[in-house]
């Protein structure tokens, strides 16, 4: 078997509302996946991270970059391409695009392991290590509305109601605004309910001092991102001087800067995304430097329903950290926001919110072999924009 054809397929669609986190507004809702075709007729799909124009650079690297280094190769030899394609890329990009475009062939790559073994992928990782994963509904992205603290309260109430683990909200308005608004989805949620904020790096330490302690006071489960990736120190800094979890990850590329950021102590919840940080193969790489380091992981979710299924299988084979008769459990992050490429691109839909409501806030292992998916061809074609 051999590899003879990979395609991105970079998909837009525009959302009826604006939404926004820290660092911009957006009108539009965009995946890259990857489509990996081989001589015996298997083809394993994966997922790029990066929106907007950023999918459109990475589609270039995809098919003009690493294409043609793999055309011809077994597609089962997944460490040897790994390693191949980042040694040639080494010089050119060891964090950002060019190992994100790296991620979605990997993942790919994985889903055809696991149709050629018959296995779902979890079982191929050596899982499951639980039967169900629970779920955390992301929602409260910023929006310019009158009353933003209002619509948070509102938004938080019906997650819990709905069914989910816990939330998570955004912030980015300045460190009084945010804090108001944290107050808002704590009385939206009650006081026995996990709520989670996300910075998405937008303060100085400082600054997040300040919103920290505040967060320390309302009983926030954690705070994700407070300050630039590149400020480990800054990290390291709030974990040691706030009561809340300081949480991060995502802006990490590779088993090299995960070792540096887990060196640091800068993080107490671990958060990589499998389509940006090379693939399924560097993440089993990351997860057991995080457990080396005895920090537990909650990947960071964020795509289409191809990045959904890969983090289930992911998060149904990672071992408990700690263990024991009722050991902690990761949970699988959710967006709550409207999004097509998760709930219609598949042929059969992975149905998230019905699955949640249904439980009490959990979901069932995905079936099939590899990825266990397949997405529809005709609704890829109606909103491929590349």
């Amino acid at each position: 078997m051999k590899i003879t054809r990979i395609t991105s397929h970079v998909l837009q669609h525009k959302l009826d509302q604006e939404l926004g986190y820290s660092q911009q507004y957006f009108t539009a809702r965009t995946a890259h996946l990857v489509e990996v075709e081989t001589s015996d007729g298997v083809t394993g799909w994966g997922e790029c991270f990066g929106p907007g124009n950023i999918a459109l650079a990475n589609r270039t690297i995809v098919e003009q970059v690493l294409q043609p280094m793999l055309l011809g190769r077994d597609p089962l030899a997944r460490e040897a391409i790994w390693h191949h394609c980042y040694n040639m890329l080494r010089d050119h990009g060891q964090k950002g695009m060019p190992i994100q475009a790296l991620s979605g062939i990997d993942i790919a790559l994985w889903d055809i392991a696991g149709q050629v073994a018959g296995l779902p992928l979890y079982r191929l990782l050596g899982g499951p290590c639980r039967e169900r994963i629970p779920v955390y509904g992301y929602g409260m992205m910023l929006r310019r509305v009158p009353d933003l603290a209002a619509a948070f309260r509102d938004e938080a109430a019906a997650i819990r109601e709905a069914g989910y683990a816990a939330t998570k909200m955004k912030v980015g308005l300045g460190p009084r605004q945010d804090v108001a608004l944290a107050r808002a989805v704590r009385e939206g949620v009650g006081e026995d309910y996990r709520f989670m904020v996300d910075a998405n790096h937008c303060y100085t330490t400082a600054d997040a001092f300040y919103v920290g302690h505040a967060l320390d006071e309302l009983g926030a489960y954690w705070f994700e991102e407070p300050v630039a990736p590149e400020d480990k120190a800054g990290y390291a800094e709030l974990r040691a001087g706030l009561k809340t979890t300081i949480a991060g990850g995502e802006a990490e590329f590779t088993r090299w800067g995960w070792k540096d950021l887990l060196e640091a102590r800068a993080v107490g919840i671990a958060q990589p995304e499998v389509c940006a940080l090379g693939g399924i193969s560097e993440f089993l790489k990351v997860v057991a430097l995080c457990h080396a380091h005895f920090v537990p992981v909650i990947n960071h979710v964020w795509g289409s329903a191809i990045a959904v299924t890969t983090n289930m299988h992911l998060l149904a084979a990672m071992p408990d950290l700690p263990g024991g008769l009722h050991p902690w459990q990761p949970m699988l992050e959710f967006d709550t926001t409207p999004n097509r490429f998760r709930d219609e691109l598949l042929a059969e839909p992975l149905e998230i919110q019905r699955q949640v409501r249904e439980s009490g806030g959990s979901v069932g292992l995905p079936g099939g072999p590899g990825l266990g998916v397949a997405p529809d061809r005709d609704f890829i074609a109606h909103y491929r924009i590349a």
